[in-house]
């Protein structure tokens, strides 16, 4: 497969290709970006695009509190 799409002269996708939504935040887990901005990522003008840019990083504390998982289990265990 071909990622010739994230080479053009624009400011590039955060897509890291883990495409999951979280459930109670509505962000995908990868890049931290609402479907919404996903889907209208290639419509959006570069200004539009460096907004979210410059937004997903304080996105990421949304998703880092996880309920469960090897993580949670192991920290119980310790």
């Amino acid at each position: 497969m071909s990622d010739d799409i994230w080479k053009r002269d624009e400011v590039e996708s955060p897509c890291t290709k883990v495409c999951v939504i979280h459930p109670e935040a509505r962000l995908c887990t990868g890049c931290f970006r609402s479907i919404d901005e996903i889907t209208q990522w290639s419509r959006m003008t570069p200004e539009d695009r460096r907004a979210v840019m410059a937004d997903l990083p304080a996105r990421a504390p949304q998703l880092a509190q996880r309920r469960g998982g090897r993580a949670a289990r192991l920290k119980r265990q310790g």
